[in-house]
């Protein structure tokens, strides 16, 4: 379900914010986030790579972050749009990924 509704967000054009519960770190909560890409990370584990935008974050500030999808919930898709990736955007993410699911 998560992975759909995210994929959905990222296809569309131009591509739709999201709204998640998050519990994969320190500070569980909600997040706004850009979403850019879902694939696979080195450990195996489907990820998300995306911008926060706002919410609660270990790391106190905005920026890239990657969460994983079995710790997401509560996805909802947002009416806001943004222009398209940011600046920084890898495709193949910070770390090695693969088997994208979905991307800008």
């Amino acid at each position: 379900m998560s992975l759909s509704l995210i994929c959905q967000a990222i296809n569309s054009n131009p591509p739709h914010l999201i709204q998640f519960y998050y519990t994969g770190d320190a500070v569980p909560g909600y997040r706004m986030v850009e979403p850019h890409v879902v694939a696979y990370n080195e450990a195996e584990h489907l990820s998300l790579s995306g911008w926060l935008t706002t919410g609660a974050t270990a790391s106190g500030s905005p920026g890239w972050k990657e969460y994983l999808l079995a710790s997401i919930s509560k996805v909802t898709v947002l009416g806001e749009t943004f222009s398209g990736p940011r600046p920084g955007y890898n495709p193949t993410g910070r770390k090695k990924v693969h088997n994208v699911q979905c991307a800008i």
